[in-house]
């Protein structure tokens, strides 16, 4: 655990999609800041949010690091990184993080991954299916959908990485030198699987860090039985190369 010591600068953008969450945002930020991450920078992607949670982001810019992009509506998950990460790559990060706003990733675990990517590592990720790993909050659907959707992925896919619908990422810039985000096909939760698949068939390092996921306390999640379903529909869409 590196705790609270300053990381080599380098600059870091942590992108974090946003649709109401007006009760997370402010105190999540404020707390990935006290890691005390040199050249930080935080990108907020939020998708016109109706308990506008932006006007929380433009009081915040005048005290912190941080930059929004507001989108006109609600256009999912995959598309709100793949907008955050081609503008923190056309401001010349090095490094990209992805969180969730809604506190279910810990911002103590910020600088453990991307120390991972500074060691050497391309990407890293937060696990819960790894030793040391797991989840507290759920009920017994959502874990049989997770587990599902590991063995799933790794059998059809056959991915070694275990926690490929993890959304607590961090991405060293030559991922994208290979991997084109014009061609990612997926949106909301199926995004993660895709880039998991990318990463591996284009043989990038990818660490996993064992994390405790805590299920939100404020707010509505945004996980649905559609976006389950695609997620499933995804997978076989990459095993054989077709839109289904």
């Amino acid at each position: 655990m590196l705790g609270n010591r300053p990381i080599t600068k380098s600059m870091i953008y942590i992108v974090i999609p946003t649709y109401n969450e007006r009760e997370n945002i402010e105190n999540l930020i404020k707390k990935i800041f006290k890691q005390n991450i040199e050249d930080l920078k935080i990108l907020v992607v939020d998708d016109n949010s109706p308990d506008k949670t932006y006007e929380i982001i433009e009081e915040m810019k005048k005290f912190y690091p941080v930059e929004i992009i507001v989108r006109k509506k609600k256009l999912g998950l995959g598309s709100a990184y793949i907008k955050g990460f081609k503008y923190a790559l056309s401001q010349g990060a090095e490094m990209i993080m992805e969180m969730d706003a809604d506190f279910s990733h810990h911002p103590y675990k910020v600088p453990e991954l991307i120390q991972a990517v500074k060691d050497g590592y391309d990407a890293s990720l937060g696990s819960r299916w790894v030793k040391g790993g797991g989840v507290i909050g759920w009920n017994m659907r959502r874990k049989f959908s997770s587990k599902a959707a590991m063995y799933f992925s790794q059998a059809i896919l056959r991915l070694k990485t275990k926690d490929v619908t993890s959304g607590f990422r961090c991405y060293h810039r030559r991922v994208f030198d290979k991997i084109d985000l014009d061609k990612i096909k997926s949106n909301g939760y199926a995004f993660q699987e895709e880039m998991v698949y990318l990463l591996e068939k284009n043989g990038f390092k990818i660490k996993e860090i064992p994390i405790t996921f805590v299920d939100r306390q404020k707010g509505k999640s945004k996980l649905g039985f559609r976006q389950i379903v695609m997620f499933f529909v995804n997978i076989l869409r990459l095993k054989f190369g077709r839109k289904i």
